[in-house]
Formats: C-alpha cells, structure tokens, sequence
C-alpha cells in the first residue's frame, strides 16, 4: 500500500503472506481460520480493483445468496430475525409485537439519545426481541453484556425492524426478504479468504516484503524511529503505519502513558472450530450459508457451512480417510479409511473476561453443540477436526472505546505513527476486510498528500454509499477532493 506513494518502502507482517486472514489446512483442504467464515463485501471501488487484479478470471470465484438463519425454538428463523417474527410460536409473536409497538409509540415522543446498546435494542425493537434474540444472541457474540456497548457502531450492522411490515408479515405470516450488506458476495475458488491475501501479496515486490515470523516486531523505538524484528533486524522508518493491535504496540514502544490509556479498550478472544464429517450434506441443511445460534444449547454463536462456499474446500469423494469419532462421542467399528462424500462446518465460539469458556472441552462441547441443534447426528462419522484460538477476536465497541481512540490514535501520530486496522484502529464498524485494507490505503494517502482518512474518521460516510473516487489506476486522494469534510481535531 505505501509502495505507491513512497519510493522507500516495506510491509513487515509476522504471518505468512495473508494478511488480515489466515486460512489453515485440515487434510489438504483449506479452514478459513482468522477469517472465521468472513466473506468478501466490498464498499470500495479501489478495494474491487485490487481483488480483481490479483484474482482476475471468473473461475476464480463463485458468487453466492445470501442464506442465513436463526436457530430458536427448534426453528429456523430466516435472517434477521427482528423483520421475521412471522416464523416464530404464537405466544412469542405476541411477545415481540408487544414490544416492536411499545417501542415505536416511545421512539416518538423520546429526547434523548440512547445511552448504550441495551437502550438502542428496546427503543428499536421493544423488549420482547431483545429478551428473545438480541440480548443472548450478541453476549454470546461479544462476550460482554449490552448495557456495557455503546450504540454509535452500528450503522448498517443491524437491521432496525419496519414496524408496519413486522406486523403485516406476522399477519400474513409471510416471510422478509434478504437484508444487509453482504446479501449477495463472492468467495474464491480455491484457498478459502487467506488465498486472496496471498494473491494480492503477489502483485507487490517481493524486495519490498518480509514473511513469517522473523518480521515479528520485537520493538519499536519512537524517539530514534527504528523497528526491531524477532531476528534482530533494525528498520528505520519517517513514517510508520502500523497494523498491529493497538494495545501491543504501545507495550512494545515501552511507553507507559499510552500503555495506560490503552488498558480501556476492550476486546473478546474467538475460538475457531473446525468439523469435517462423512456423507452427503444433509437436506436439513441445503444451501444455507452461516447460521446464528442465541440459545444456551451451543457454545457457539455462529456456524458457516464452509463446504457450500467451494466445492474445492473439502476432499472429492474418491479421497479415503478415516474416521476419528462419532459424532457422540464413541469409537468408530474400524479405522479404515474409506471415502466421502464430505461436507464442512465452521464454528466460532467467543471469550472474554466476563464470558469464560471451558477451552479442554470446547471441541467435544461444539460438537455436542451441533448435535443438540439438529447441524449433525449422535451416529455421523467425524473424519478431522480443528480449532485455534484468536486471542484478539472482536475490538469491543465498549462505553470507554471512544473516549481512548480520541487520546490514543492523536498521540501515536504526534509520534509519526499511523495505528490502523481492525485492532489498529480498534473500529469495529470499519473493521471488514474492505475497511482494513482502505485504512491502509488512506494512511498512506493521508501521509504523502494530507487527505481526510475517510474510512476512520467517517463510518457512517463509507458504510452508506459505495466509494468510487479513489481508483488503483489513479494517483492518491488530494485534501482537496475531499476538502469538504474536515480533518478530525486533534484535543488540546
């Protein structure tokens, strides 16, 4: 990304060539693993145009609807669940609407803001809702309750229910259409979310990267601005954009006042679960694409039926390999390997100092989990399994969150050091791989031309529009194209 703006340049990462994501491999097939099961969506045209270059041909993709459920009740839900109330018991239609009406009577005559994100869900929606789905369903997500997140995140995150048409499809008992930014999206072919990153890796120069864990960033010396590798390697550096979590760069600069301020972020940890198992995918099952989980039956709050993105992210069916359990738990009557057909789950399951998880038992409690949702049967054949835990997962959009970015970012750039990315920046609301990226690129416009950092500074701007004015076949973005929206200032 610098490599545009600056003749002198370098991307250190300390993972493979993936970047933001990373895709493991479970008997030659690929696991989405810091990916977790996230889908390409893109609210950038420079961002389409750099996918594009890297994977260029129509075989490279496959594009999909978007299939999405929620399990309640023994149900499945279509998504979001909020404009679908149509499809749930009778007692707790009554419920919902109760609340969705409440709601809508107090949203008009209402003075004030809401407060955090448990008043936003019952302005929104009314109790019924939030005590039937969105409160279980994002502690479960978030690993930390809702009274303790603010609201301005979300944007385009959540759908905020059209009160005449809950009540007209719960009538009719009709169902809502699809929902969201990513109701249609593509995945590549081959080499799950990670592949991308490998390709684009590839257009750069390879003088001007370095791989692996010998560009772990061991130090960073602001005052002298030199970088110190895992290695011993020095870097010198003017300028500096960092993608590196946030909290652990300021530990590694050794500076305690902002090591201190970073102590009020806020994120969760995120278990990837990995399931590969024997046998035609079930019916029960079809198309659908990730599923939503708000019930205390399952750890985990989301599943992705990774075998439906590619036919290429499981073994052929001529492929023999064996069983390692059954889905109950007992041993399988031979170890043979035989073959498939195959199909995949990917689970995600969250942790956070307020939301613990038995981490010895968690794959035995997720596919106990997939088994009490009716995903899989006590007698299917297990043939591999994965899981890896992200220690940064979700950078939790906490009451504090906002008060520390404001101080935090502001004073590392005092010290010529751009701190971007999902925990670079700590933004959920901009933190897909699209924004990611964009942080990046705007960084880097920002340093070499003064122009505004759009996707920072401005969300709600990005997230609602697509972002077509800054192009790869184009020079960077002057202050003057975007001089109508002010620069973020910086507190005294």
């Amino acid at each position: 990304m610098l490599g545009e703006s600056f003749h002198c340049s370098s991307i250190i990462h300390a993972h493979s060539q993936s970047l933001t994501t990373e895709t493991a491999c479970n008997n030659g097939r690929p696991i989405d693993a810091q990916g977790r099961g996230h889908v390409i969506f893109s609210h950038y045209k420079y961002f389409d145009d750099c996918i594009d270059e890297a994977l260029p041909k129509d075989d490279d993709w496959f594009t999909h609807q978007r299939i999405s459920y929620v399990r309640y009740e023994g149900l499945w839900v279509p998504y979001p669940f909020q404009n679908n109330i149509s499809m749930l018991p009778k007692d707790d239609q009554a419920r919902c609407l109760d609340g969705v009406i409440d709601a809508a009577l107090e949203a008009r005559v209402a003075t004030t803001k809401p407060k955090n994100f448990d008043e936003w869900i019952v302005r929104m929606m009314g109790e019924g809702i939030a005590d039937i789905f969105m409160r279980p369903y994002n502690y479960k997500v978030w690993a930390v309750p809702t009274t303790k997140m603010q609201c301005e995140w979300l944007g385009e995150r959540v759908a905020a229910p059209d009160v005449k048409l809950v009540v007209k499809n719960t009538v009719l008992g009709k169902v809502a259409g699809g929902w969201g930014p990513n109701a249609t999206f593509r995945f590549p072919a081959r080499d799950g979310t990670g592949g991308i990153w490998i390709a684009v890796a590839d257009t750069l120069p390879k003088e001007k990267k370095r791989f692996g864990k010998k560009g772990t960033v061991t130090k960073v010396d602001a005052e002298k601005k030199i970088a110190t590798m895992a290695d011993g390697t020095t870097i010198g550096y003017n300028k500096l954009i960092s993608t590196m979590n946030v909290d652990q760069l300021v530990e590694r600069m050794g500076n305690q006042e902002l090591v201190s301020l970073s102590k009020g972020l806020f994120y969760s940890s995120t278990h990837v679960i990995g399931v590969g198992i024997r046998g035609e995918r079930p019916e029960r099952i079809g198309d659908k694409c990730w599923l939503y989980f708000p019930e205390d039956n399952c750890p985990f709050y989301r599943a992705t039926i990774f075998s439906n993105y590619s036919p290429y992210n499981q073994p052929q069916a001529d492929v023999k390999l064996p069983t390692i359990s059954i889905a109950d738990g007992s041993k399988p009557s031979s170890s043979a390997p035989k073959g498939g057909p195959y199909w995949s789950i990917m689970l995600e399951v969250s942790q956070s100092s307020m939301k613990p998880v038995d981490e010895a038992n968690i794959l035995r409690d997720c596919i106990q989990g997939l088994i009490n949702t009716d995903m899989i049967k006590p007698n299917d054949e297990i043939v591999s399994t994965y899981h890896r835990k992200f220690n940064h997962g979700y950078p939790t959009p906490s009451l504090e969150r906002e008060g520390v970015l404001k101080q935090l970012l502001p004073k590392l750039e005092d010290l010529d050091i751009w701190s971007r990315g999902r925990f670079g920046s700590w933004r959920y609301e901009v933190g897909n791989q699209d924004h990611s990226f964009m942080l990046g690129v705007e960084a880097a416009d920002n340093i070499a031309t003064g122009a505004v950092e759009l996707t920072l500074n401005y969300p709600d701007f990005v997230n609602t529009r697509k972002n077509t004015e800054r192009r790869l076949n184009q020079g960077s973005l002057s202050s003057k194209k975007t001089g109508a929206l002010p620069t973020r200032a910086k507190p005294n």
